[in-house]
């Protein structure tokens, strides 16, 4: 299976095929549909990751051009009472948007997509990548320690939201894991 890793362009047909399956992702996973308050990134993707120099937004496609999985990195702009002070946006970076439909999971295909977006923040001069995940989601919290991250704060609430880090600074990052063909900067080819 050959798998292509691309940055997402201000193309309106690919946008609107990535906001598709993010939403249908977010259905399947959390069982509710666009709100505002926490999907305004999706409907604005070209404010949120394209247009910003230290912000990229990433898409897996299969053989067919489907797209297939995708992942976002924007500077921190969250003002979480819990974070008051430890992150920013010059010096931290945040994942967003990690979804890999259910036929491709298994296949180190988010592996793949957290590299890159690792590599991507290292080049940004970010110090460290923020994200949360949800206790709800089957293997993300594993996933993420996988990844060298570490549980900053455990809300309990009823999301059962997680915040995680992870420092970069001075970390010499192992690419041989994007151990694909660049074709360049912004594209990678995965044969699976």
């Amino acid at each position: 299976m050959d798998i292509s890793i691309k940055t997402l362009e201000n193309n309106l047909d690919q946008i609107n095929n990535v906001q598709k399956l993010l939403f249908s992702q977010i259905k399947k996973e959390f069982g509710y549909d666009y709100v505002p308050e926490f999907h305004m990134d999706i409907k604005n993707l070209n404010e949120y990751y394209i247009s910003p120099q230290r912000n990229n937004f990433y898409i897996a496609t299969n053989e067919n051009d489907e797209i297939i999985a995708t992942i976002g990195l924007r500077a921190y702009d969250k003002n979480f009472n819990e974070f008051k002070g430890k992150y920013s946006k010059e010096t931290t970076s945040s994942i967003w948007r990690l979804f890999v439909d259910e036929k491709y999971r298994r296949c180190g295909i988010a592996s793949m997509l957290f590299r890159i977006v690792e590599r991507f923040s290292c080049e940004n001069n970010y110090n460290e990548i923020y994200l949360h995940t949800h206790k709800t989601l089957p293997g993300a919290i594993d996933f993420w320690k996988k990844m060298g991250f570490n549980i900053t704060i455990d809300t309990n609430n009823e999301l059962q939201t997680v915040h995680m880090d992870k420092a970069i600074l001075n970390q010499k990052i192992n690419y041989s894991l994007v151990s694909t063909s660049i074709q360049n900067h912004n594209n990678y080819v995965i044969l699976i």
